[in-house]
């Protein structure tokens, strides 16, 4: 264990609602997308409307679920749910720290624009961490299933600092 992941503290709890290894529709490549509980967003015709609710899913200890990722083997992407309205935010933080020390990227879908989470303060040192942000809430009237990696043409992926990442465009 290097420096980095012992600062991190594994026995932090997620509520969890999926773990789903080798996917291929959350990011480039396979993927290990994680589905964290709560969303306040509340698209119309959001996919994953279960997700809304905090109290769901299961507790999940950051040392489980890099377990899981470990054995996947795979880069990560998380979603839910809104993964940066989870609480505490700290366990988001503490995961992707720990995701990030083992090697593996982190991709990170939010209903909030990019715009709206740089008034955040809370997200300052969040943001960095991900190769790329899938944000903006999903509008049905704006879907668009020719789009990679969105559901609706507001959504745009990404780089940490706010530029797209037009190689997915």
């Amino acid at each position: 264990m290097n420096n980095a992941v012992s600062l991190i503290k594994m026995d932090t709890l997620l509520k969890v609602l999926q773990v789903v290894p080798g996917t291929s529709v959350d990011g480039p490549g396979l993927r290990t997308s994680i589905y964290l509980a709560g969303c306040t967003h509340r698209c119309p015709g959001c996919h994953n409307a279960l997700s809304w609710e905090f109290d769901q899913g299961t507790p999940m200890t950051v040392d489980e679920l890099m377990a899981q990722i470990r054995a996947h083997d795979f880069n990560v992407t998380l979603t839910g749910g809104d993964p940066l309205q989870h609480r505490p935010l700290e366990a988001v933080k503490q995961l992707v720290k720990a995701i990030r020390a083992a090697g593996y990227t982190v991709w990170c879908y939010t209903g909030y624009t990019f715009e709206q989470l740089q008034t955040m303060p809370e997200m300052a040192d969040l943001i960095p961490m991900f190769e790329a942000l899938v944000d903006g809430p999903f509008v049905e009237s704006l879907r668009d299933t020719s789009l990679i990696f969105r559901g609706s043409s507001n959504q745009r992926i990404l780089r940490p600092d706010g530029t797209e990442a037009d190689i997915y465009q």
